[in-house]
């Protein structure tokens, strides 16, 4: 059946494997990236990395809507059923669990996790994805860390990484962290949202064939491709 992976803009994902739809950080409502609203998207699993208003966005919406199955640290689960959100999986940093589509397993993240009305929103996290059609690790907000090199031996199809800098890891760093994790593709995320984290993402493109042994993937808003 295959796995498509669609940039939603910012680091917003949407992908769509063993017949079932997991959207990743769902931030519509405000992000001017954005190419859809959040009221059109439908999903069995949410994904929410960390507890910032740009990667919960519109969760409660949509898990509201569709009863979507949200999964998060202990935190922000325990935080989503306090507004409303009844199905909800709580996971935390190194622990994995078999779902439907696949296995999800959290990663640490260096960041910050605060909830949008203040609430502590736990620690910050990576996700990887280990789906039938290959592994993807989503490493949503962070700097570079050497442990990249640990995820890397998971044996990563295809690795999102931010470069927007600034808040997270720019271009250079995420250059290395393709070498530390060795996926056999790389896409970028977390930039050209607004002027702060504004890239190159074609200039990124070629140091990542120049330095590393990954292929980069560079989509607009709204572009997908298959795993």
């Amino acid at each position: 059946m295959g796995t498509k992976v669609i940039w939603l803009g910012h680091a917003t994902y949407q992908i769509e494997t063993a017949g079932k739809t997991i959207l990743l950080d769902p931030f519509l409502t405000g992000n001017p990236s954005a190419t859809i609203s959040a009221d059109s998207l439908s999903a069995e699993a949410i994904i929410v990395s960390h507890g910032h208003g740009d990667h919960v966005g519109d969760t409660v919406e949509i898990a509201k809507r569709t009863s979507a199955l949200v999964i998060a640290n202990f935190e922000i689960a325990e935080w989503m059923q306090k507004q409303g959100v009844e199905n909800v999986h709580p996971q935390h940093i190194g622990g994995a669990h078999q779902y439907d589509f696949g296995t999800i397993k959290l990663t640490i993240a260096h960041h910050g996790s605060m909830l949008p009305d203040g609430s502590n929103g736990g620690s910050p996290c990576g996700v990887l994805l280990k789906l039938a059609e290959g592994t993807i690790y989503f490493a949503a907000d962070t700097g570079l860390f050497y442990d990249m090199t640990l995820i890397g031996e998971e044996g990563v199809d295809l690795a999102i990484l931010p470069i927007g800098d600034n808040f997270t890891m720019g271009p250079e760093d995420s250059v290395k962290a393709t070498k530390f994790i060795a996926p056999k593709r790389v896409t970028p995320m977390h930039y050209n949202t607004w002027p702060l984290i504004e890239q190159d993402a074609v200039a990124w493109a070629e140091q990542i064939k120049a330095q590393t042994t990954a292929e980069p993937v560079v989509l607009e808003p709204g572009e997908s491709f298959e795993l």
